[in-house]
């Protein structure tokens, strides 16, 4: 795997990637980045959750200097919630650079994205439709745009973007550079690219996401600010043989494994800020049982052979599926079988969906051990490792002599169980306090619309996916025509069933001025818009639906 630093890229941006937790690229990454730094029109192709953002964000901000004042760069991306995504990411690769991002999409308010415009960001991510929005409207202008960016164009094009992408790229100076990036390569892609990308290279990561059968894979739901308390409960319960816990930054890593030591657990923590020598004396106490907690990076760990490990807890949910089942994949080895645990914050649960989905593995919910029911599995664990001490050979006679005499003084039981009470090193009066981490955003798309119509029935008789349009009320989910566009026909989707009338493709007459997409996942049945701004004689409210 390679480096980052290892593409020569600038230190802003170098200190931004190490902020973000990422020590070594993906396949992607690696293939891609010196291509788009070199210049070169591309097509990446990988699946979603491949890093593909990264792929092309890295290079793209590494030439973008910060005094630019006009817009450099244009990202389109299918839907809203990737639009917004994206952006998040690109903000983030860009912050100490100090370059300006602003994502453009349908369903805001669209004299607040002018207002935002006036701040002269480098960077545009946005939707075909508003993006030709605010074209039309002289708002975003593409004379200076030297990198253009298509993110899922088979998406883009599988929701009927594929004549506003054209109408866009044709505003584009020519002398330009192109990166598309797809999952799949049907042929109205293979087409596009011929007809904008000049001699593109093809940069293709093959996924290979499946879990192993043998680990018994568990998630929790729990409140970031009680993970730490969550951790202990479980380990006290679970009592691993080995265990590995996985954060997701250096800085978590490095803190976690601190607090775990002060709470009494025997561990150790795994990280890229560690010499080879700090390296190897960690590895050494993990492989000969001095300590049985391991907490590392994706990266640290990375090329790990430890035989015996019986638990992987993600503290932190991973970037992407890839590093989930490279996680999981430490235990479970040599035909045994292994357990995974992953804490997943409620904003999170998507994520964990999306993981579930590309690995093609279900993770069962469970609920975290109470304290007492925490308290009454550690108690057994240190009975079971008194009783296999009396058991032993172990030399147990220079103790004896102190134990009769505490014998004569105090009471048998009591004087057990306060022995217990040390061998348990329990510390929970220790305040700890952990920096939160943001949780992971989805890379799953979401059903989003517009204002008004749409998804359901916004006229009187289509129940679903259409009917015909009420006042104000675009009805179809992809492309359908208000006034001035006659190529759909009323009807719809009625009942989720066959197309009626003589509608198709999720079709539908708009009874508002607009030329598509104006509906949203709503149902109207006859009534007003949404909100008022609906931009009738514009372009897509409607243009973040996936494809159904």
């Amino acid at each position: 795997m390679s480096t980052f630093a290892e593409f020569g890229l600038e230190p802003d941006v170098l200190q931004a990637i190490s902020e973000m937790g990422f020590e070594e690229a993906t396949p992607i990454q690696a293939k891609a980045i010196p291509v788009a730094i070199a210049g070169k029109d591309m097509i990446g192709q990988a699946q979603t959750g491949t890093g593909k953002t990264a792929a092309f964000g890295i290079p793209m901000i590494s030439k973008i200097a910060a005094s630019e004042d006009r817009i450099v760069a244009l990202i389109m991306a299918p839907t809203r919630e990737l639009a917004i995504q994206v952006s998040e990411e690109i903000e983030k690769l860009g912050r100490f650079k100090g370059l300006r991002s602003l994502a453009i999409y349908g369903g805001q308010d669209i004299s607040r994205q002018i207002r935002s415009l006036r701040r002269k960001p480098q960077i545009i991510i946005g939707t075909p439709g508003r993006l030709l929005d605010h074209i039309n409207r002289k708002t975003i202008k593409l004379d200076d745009v030297q990198t253009v960016v298509l993110d899922e164009a088979d998406e883009m094009l599988d929701m009927g973007f594929m004549e506003d992408i054209q109408s866009i790229l044709k505003l584009v100076p020519e002398a330009r550079q192109t990166l598309l990036f797809s999952a799949t390569m049907p042929a109205n892609i293979q087409k596009l690219a011929q007809q904008f990308l000049r001699e593109p290279e093809h940069v293709k990561v093959e996924s290979k996401l499946l879990s192993a059968p043998s680990i018994q894979q568990f998630y929790v739901e729990i409140q970031e600010r009680m993970k730490f308390d969550g951790l202990c409960r479980l380990l006290d319960m679970e009592p691993p043989e080995l265990a590995i816990i996985f954060g997701r930054t250096k800085r978590r890593v490095a803190e976690l494994s601190e607090a775990l030591m002060k709470r009494g657990y025997a561990c150790d923590g795994l990280h890229g800020d560690l010499s080879q020598n700090q390296r190897d004396a960690v590895m050494r106490k993990f492989r000969d049982g001095s300590i049985d907690i391991l907490v590392a990076t994706d990266v640290a760990a990375r090329g790990l052979d430890v035989s015996g490990v019986t638990h992987v807890i993600n503290f932190d949910l991973p970037q992407d599926p890839e590093s989930y089942v490279h996680r999981i994949g430490r235990t479970g080895r040599a035909g045994k079988e292994g357990t995974s645990w992953s804490f997943v914050t409620h904003r999170e649960t998507d994520h964990l969906h999306f993981i579930e989905k590309v690995t093609r593995h279900r993770i069962s919910k469970k609920m975290l051990p109470t304290l007492s029911e925490a308290m009454e599995g550690k108690q057994k664990v240190l009975a079971e490792r008194i009783m296999e001490t009396v058991r032993s050979d172990e030399e147990v006679n220079p103790y004896k002599w102190v134990a009769m005499q505490l014998l004569e003084q105090y009471d048998s039981v009591e004087l057990l169980a306060a022995a217990m009470k040390l061998l348990n090193g329990d510390k929970k009066d220790v305040n700890i306090e952990l920096t939160p981490e943001d949780p992971v955003r989805s890379k799953k798309r979401k059903f989003e619309g517009g204002r008004s119509g749409g998804y359901g029935s916004s006229g009187g008789s289509g129940r679903r996916y259409g009917g015909s349009g009420g006042q104000g009320g675009g009805s179809g989910s992809w492309r359908q025509s208000g006034q001035g566009r006659g190529d759909r026909g009323p009807g719809g989707y009625n009942g989720g069933r066959k197309p009626y009338g003589s509608g198709n493709r999720y079709g539908g007459s708009g009874g508002g001025n607009g030329n598509r997409d104006e509906g949203g996942y709503r149902d109207n049945r006859g009534g007003r818009p949404e909100r008022k701004d609906d931009y009738r004689g514009n372009r897509s409210q409607n243009e973040d639906f996936v494809k159904v």
